[in-house]
């Protein structure tokens, strides 16, 4: 079966996902001349493939459960939020909170990503081949994220069950998060992320996993009254 072709020159974003969303399981589409355009391929169930080609804007192939999306550019804030199932590739860059609240599925940021990558993680997978910026992995509560070059300041503040991998250097990490020993699950888990997202740069056996170090999950109302 040929791909639909949706044209964003002659098409709504309202149409475009409307189209998309009508596709059945196994389907494919492209969509032409994003140019930045806002909200492209969201909330989508079925199983289908989508190939957004050019930079696109905010929150591509956010809300979805279900399709393979694959953008050829760049893309704006909150790439995947909310993903629930199905796989978000960016050959490009992305911008802030790449993948917040993924709850399932899997993004993948083939250039760098902004600050506050997987924010707010509830058990997707977030896998980047460069830098992230400052606050990446903040409030992340299950899921994985994985980083191939550096991290930039306040890494995994106020971290919860979310496991962060890095391959190259931190600025600084955030409270509660801490820097634990590398087990041989951990280094089967990274081969696998790294295999499956393509990332051949990443060794690993040679990355830093950050974790919780559990001391804010209990608030104590009298603990600056104490002397």
């Amino acid at each position: 079966m040929d791909p639909v072709i949706l044209d964003c020159t002659q098409l709504s974003t309202r149409e475009i996902n409307a189209a998309l969303g009508g596709l059945p399981d196994g389907a494919a589409a492209r969509v032409m001349a994003p140019w930045g355009r806002h909200n492209l391929a969201v909330g989508l169930d079925n199983r289908i493939t989508v190939r957004i080609e050019g930079n696109a804007g905010y929150f591509i192939g956010g809300l979805c459960a279900g399709p393979d999306v694959v953008v050829d550019g760049f893309v704006g804030w909150s790439v995947a939020e909310n993903l629930m199932r199905g796989t978000v590739r960016v050959r490009g860059n992305a911008s802030e909170c790449a993948g917040a609240s993924a709850h399932g599925g899997t993004l993948i940021v083939e250039g760098d990503a902004s600050s506050r990558a997987g924010i707010s993680l509830k058990g997707g997978t977030v896998l980047v081949a460069g830098d992230v910026g400052h606050m990446s992995g903040f409030m992340a509560q299950a899921g994985i994220l994985l980083v191939g070059g550096d991290a930039g300041q306040a890494l995994g503040d106020s971290l919860y069950e979310t496991v962060i991998y890095v391959g190259g250097s931190i600025a600084s990490l955030g409270s509660d998060a801490r820097v634990e020993d590398l087990t041989d699950d951990d280094v089967l888990t990274v081969k696998r992320l790294a295999d499956r997202a393509g990332f051949e740069h990443i060794d690993p056996g040679n990355v830093t996993r950050v974790a919780s170090a559990r001391e804010l999950y209990h608030f104590d109302a009298l603990a600056g009254q104490r002397y």
